[in-house]
């Protein structure tokens, strides 16, 4: 797995940590060894930017995620001999919305970005909350990586 962290934000995160996550997930999603994808870490003005741009909604969030196609949740494409890894695109996390999070919850600062890190990657997968059924079955994902991990979140 090819996982790239690129920090803009001052917040001292384990980026280490974060391409650990992001590559289990992506094992037990199945996907191919040379998989790509990236993971952005902005400050709140970044992201309130990029929440307002992208998603039409005001205020800094958790995470945002930019798949470069669209994808159906556990289907992972075939691909041709030869030909380039797959490129599942970016998520951006904002590590203080994380922080605020994590104490309001009672949980670790890591707990909390394993979860960030796996909810983004699933929405990069093609999993959905837009709905009732949508986030159950998300939420029942997320429960089983975070747990397969050790994590006990959600």
């Amino acid at each position: 797995m090819n996982v790239f962290v690129s920090d803009e934000q001052d917040i001292e995160v384990n980026g280490a940590a974060l391409v650990a996550m992001a590559e289990r997930v992506l094992v037990a999603e199945e996907l191919p060894d040379d998989t790509q994808m990236s993971i952005i870490l902005v400050d709140e003005v970044a992201s309130e930017q990029y929440n307002q741009r992208f998603m039409n909604r005001d205020g800094p969030t958790d995470v945002l995620a930019f798949p470069i196609e669209e994808r159906n949740p556990g289907m992972v494409s075939a691909r041709p001999p030869n030909s380039p890894p797959i490129n599942l695109g970016d998520i951006f996390i904002c590590p203080t919305v994380v922080i605020k999070q994590a104490r309001e919850l009672g949980v670790t600062l890591g707990t909390e970005l394993a979860l960030i890190v796996t909810h983004g990657i699933l929405h990069l997968l093609g999993w959905h909350h837009d709905d009732e059924a949508g986030a159950a079955a998300m939420a029942d994902r997320e429960r089983e990586l975070l747990e397969s991990a050790g994590f006990d979140r959600v």
